[in-house]
């Protein structure tokens, strides 16, 4: 089976010829790779750790004081498109919420991002250069629930849907609004060469969800159905990177739509991946599972190998699991040597006994 193929299989919910493996990593992690492993390309480092997908991205082209990283103010990570900018190790905490106590009239009059700040016009070249070989990841990460906390401030957020719940569907739906109209324009430029709507949004703390279940209904649930109805409208599926404990949602997450959830932190609460398999792994698949947070950065070798089989012997029958790490940047201080038992342990305990033939390629388009 070609990697296309294989992931394909994995989301019909039948076994392919072995789990697929996802190395999501940073840049700083790959560096270190192509260094260690004496490898030209951070291309070469995928190829080594077996990675099945690849990613394609618009590119940001509108004013340079919404640029992800032009023009940043001193001591800056970045910027957000909505005008947030942030602070500290890697991409940074939000810290000036632009729209903490505003009014419902001034989030209205607040300049949001423009949809056509966005350049979908390499996406498809982006994907047709992989030649039908991988399963490709596209459409914009459109983290609206993080935008949403940021722009107001989490803890203002949190209190308005008590005392204001009408700002919060305004900034909820005007963040919402601006990912479905780029993803659009995505899919509309690259569907039939992309296979799956990729985004990313964290409602899980350590300890559990970071909002309850009848607030999370109420005010998110709609703009993901929104998100999940876009991406099956244009015949991709839709997979949502989420982290910490946030399993009491999953149920809703489903709801709306969601083809598969990725990173599954098995050290968070209700996380457990025997659980996991057996609540939800008929109905999404599941992506993740490989502590981060303590195996793959403070482990060795042996443990990593040991931890990845135990975790394939519970995730892989049937099919609906893709090995990858419990987030989804492989972290710059997480050793190589580590990152390459996991996923070595993947081709040798990942097999399937008799793959079934890939489900046919579908470009639909509305």
């Amino acid at each position: 089976m070609t990697s296309r193929e294989r992931v394909r299989t994995v989301f019909a919910h039948e076994e392919p010829d072995h789990v697929p493996c996802w190395c999501g990593a940073s840049p700083g992690f790959l560096a270190k790779a192509q260094r260690q492993l004496g490898l030209e390309t951070a291309e070469q480092a995928l190829v080594r750790f077996g990675d099945d997908f690849r990613r394609v991205w618009a590119r940001y082209a509108g004013p340079p004081e919404r640029s992800p990283d032009q023009g940043l103010p001193s001591g800056a990570a970045c910027r957000t498109v909505f005008g947030v900018v942030h602070k500290g190790c890697g991409c940074g905490m939000p810290i000036n919420p632009p729209l903490a106590g505003a009014s419902l009239a001034e989030i209205e009059a607040y300049a949001w991002p423009e949809p056509d700040w966005m350049d979908v016009s390499t996406v498809r070249r982006q994907a047709l250069a992989w030649r039908g070989e991988h399963a490709i990841l596209g459409g914009d990460w459109s983290p609206f629930w993080h935008d949403a906390n940021e722009v107001v401030g989490m803890e203002r957020l949190m209190i308005l849907m008590r005392e204001d719940p009408a700002v919060v569907d305004a900034v909820m739906s005007r963040a919402a609004d601006y990912y479905l109209e780029v993803n659009r324009r995505i899919f509309d430029a690259a569907a039939d060469a992309i296979d799956v709507f990729f985004i990313g949004n964290d409602f899980g703390s350590q300890a559990g969800p970071l909002i309850g279940e009848t607030a999370f209904r109420r005010f998110v649930l709609p703009h993901l159905r929104r998100l999940c109805g876009l991406g099956h409208d244009y015949g991709l599926k839709v997979m949502m990177h989420c982290c910490g404990g946030f399993a009491p949602l999953i149920p809703a997450m489903i709801e709306a739509g969601l083809d598969g959830l990725q990173a599954l932190q098995p050290s968070a609460r209700g996380m457990e991946p025997a659980r996991l398999k057996a609540d939800f792994g008929d109905k999404l698949v599941l992506c993740g599972g490989i502590d981060s947070q303590h195996a793959l950065i403070e482990g060795n070798p042996a443990t990593v190998r040991d931890i990845t089989r135990r975790t394939l012997e519970i995730l892989k029958p049937g099919g609906g699991y893709i090995l990858s790490a419990s987030h989804d940047f492989i972290l710059e201080e997480t050793p190589v040597e580590n990152v390459l038992a996991m996923f070595d342990a993947g081709k040798e305990f990942g097999v399937y006994a008799r793959p079934t033939a890939p489900p046919e390629t579908s470009s639909a388009k509305p």
